[in-house]
């Protein structure tokens, strides 16, 4: 019997999009709270998280944390569809009333936020709840709030690197965490950092001269710069350099233990989908209206589900499945997470942050060699807890961040079998993420993509819905392959694309090499090497 606590505690109760009516289901509305949770450590069973063993315990011995919780439900359950969907959030924000409701916004009572009641007319319940450990919050992201290792009784140091960008003139000083959403590791010594910069990821770094940088936070009135002395600040003299890649290496303290956002999430879903009270008494407010719980998540959030099923989140604490099936969306690639300092939301682009931890081995759904560790892994490999998988990514992640490599095999290339329980769709021209062709922070030297793929993501969720209920699998999967010459080598694409006059190619495509990150990474997830050793020849 596990000992896992969960208290859930609701601050309000509103109408969701102004109290609107959607058909037969009715009226929704929002429940938004938190979630407490004291966890049993030493849980058979489970999965591995960074520095639990020096994580804070209560006189119970349980290690506790909490998280944000919002619950959009029908206001008579009744007149729902029994099915449950996780949010599962991007940075803090919701998706699935964007994506899929093609709604979204900053406010939930307004009506515009249902769209056009997708969601809402089938009578899904549509959960979100934080993961992310790292977040500063603003009273309406969903965000956890996780405890930090502590050994001796003192926090963990360490240290940790920084990339910042500036894709605009005139910014004199950056959070050291890049991100003014992001809680930043405090520099400790400026004595004992490093700080250089590179015009392009590949160039050599250059060091910055000393008196051309401060740890402090700069404000520009009338002509003068006044500087602030801040240990989570980078001050530039004269402001970055427009799309130069800074890069700022640390002695920090302070590693949250973020593994335990899953664990969170796990136990929450579990809580909702089979509980009849929490630990305190209060009634679980979808008590017996679950028979079904999804998952969705894009971009980040898709890395996310991915993620979590990798580690074996899947299967709670009584040996349930958590999740029957789950929709992922350009979520190619892993997590920055489950590590000390972790940096969640660095991921390889296009021009800056390659040599993140975010896209590393194992790649496929199914059991391939690691060809330079000989190590045999896959995200899936509990049959009896994996969920179902719909699975798309569209073209921008194989021009940026290596889609083929979810069905390819990394030794050679070549095509992989795509397992039964996942099924696995290209968007060939499909923008990562629509645009508007006005938007004025576009810097691309075309018109942005504003190619949507919500019509395509709301067929896959019905399919989906579909073949958890009934078992009826979605179409045959549809990818690019290597046997159909459809998938080719990206120096033969650019081989092969027209010259256009004004359209100027990639000089190369984005590689991913093997990444040497230090002998306590792979086991202890410790980041001891910085920057991180490209090896000679290792290449996916």
């Amino acid at each position: 019997m596990s000992r896992n606590q969960i208290h859930i505690e609701f601050a309000s109760k509103t109408p969701f999009a102004g109290g609107v009516s959607f058909g037969n289901t009715g009226p929704y509305e929002r429940l938004l709270g938190t979630a407490s949770f004291a966890i049993d450590p030493n849980e058979k069973d489970l999965p591995f998280i960074v520095d639990l063993n020096l994580a804070p315990r209560n006189p119970e011995g349980l290690v506790e944390f909490k998280t944000i919780l919002d619950i959009v439900k029908p206001a008579d359950l009744s007149r729902g569809n029994r099915r449950l969907l996780f949010d599962f959030s991007n940075r803090g924000g919701r998706g699935a009333f964007t994506r899929l409701n093609d709604g979204g916004g900053p406010d939930l009572s307004k009506q515009s936020y249902a769209g056009n009641g997708f969601l809402n007319r089938r009578g899904y319940t549509v959960v979100s709840a934080g993961w992310q450990g790292d977040l500063v919050y603003n009273g309406s992201n969903v965000v956890a709030f996780l405890p930090e290792a502590r050994e001796n009784g003192r926090p963990l140091r360490g240290k940790v690197r920084q990339e910042f960008i500036s894709d605009k003139p005139g910014v004199l000083s950056m959070p050291v965490s890049g991100n003014a959403n992001i809680q930043c590791y405090p520099v400790l010594s400026r004595a004992t950092a490093t700080l250089t910069r590179r015009e392009k990821e590949a160039d050599p770094r250059v060091a910055v001269p000393d008196d051309e940088w401060e740890l402090a936070k700069a404000k520009e009135s009338d002509g003068k710069v006044e500087l602030t002395p801040s240990n989570t600040d980078l001050y530039i003299k004269g402001g970055f350099r427009t799309g130069w890649i800074y890069e700022l290496i640390y002695e920090t303290e302070g590693s949250r233990v973020m593994g335990l956002g899953f664990l969170g999430l796990r136990d929450l879903v579990a809580f909702l989908r089979y509980g009849k009270s929490d630990a305190g008494g209060v009634a679980n407010p979808l008590a017996g209206a679950v028979d079904k719980a999804y998952g969705y998540g894009a971009s980040l959030a898709g890395r996310v589900v991915r993620e979590y099923i990798y580690e074996g989140w899947n299967r709670d604490a009584e040996g349930r499945k958590v999740f029957d099936a789950v929709l992922t969306h350009t979520g190619i690639g892993r997590l920055y997470f489950n590590m000390r300092f972790a940096q969640i939301g660095r991921y390889p682009r296009q021009h800056e942050e390659h040599s993140w931890p975010s896209e590393r081995y194992p790649f496929n759904f199914t059991p391939i060699p690691d060809p330079f560790t000989g190590k045999v892994d896959s995200v899936l490999k509990r049959p009896d807890t994996d969920p179902l998988i719909v699975h798309s990514h569209t073209a921008g992640e194989y021009w940026e961040r290596h889609g083929s490599m979810t069905h390819t095999d990394p030794r050679d290339g070549s095509d992989v079998e795509i397992p039964a329980n996942v099924h696995m769709y290209a968007l060939a021209g499909a923008p990562h993420a629509a645009i508007a062709a006005d938007n004025p922070r576009w810097i691309g030297q075309l018109p942005p993509n504003n190619i949507s793929p919500q019509p395509f993501l709301r067929a896959c969720f019905v399919l989906m819905d579909r073949w958890a209920t009934t078992g009826e699998a979605p179409p045959p999967s549809r990818v690019p392959r290597r046997s159909e010459k459809t998938l080719v080598s990206p120096e033969e694409a650019l081989a092969r694309f027209p010259k256009i006059p004004g359209v100027n190619l990639p000089a190369t495509p984005s590689r991913l090499p093997y990444w040497n990150y230090g002998p306590d990474f792979d086991d202890r997830g410790i980041m001891s090497i910085f920057p991180p050793e490209k090896l000679a020849g290792k290449e996916y």
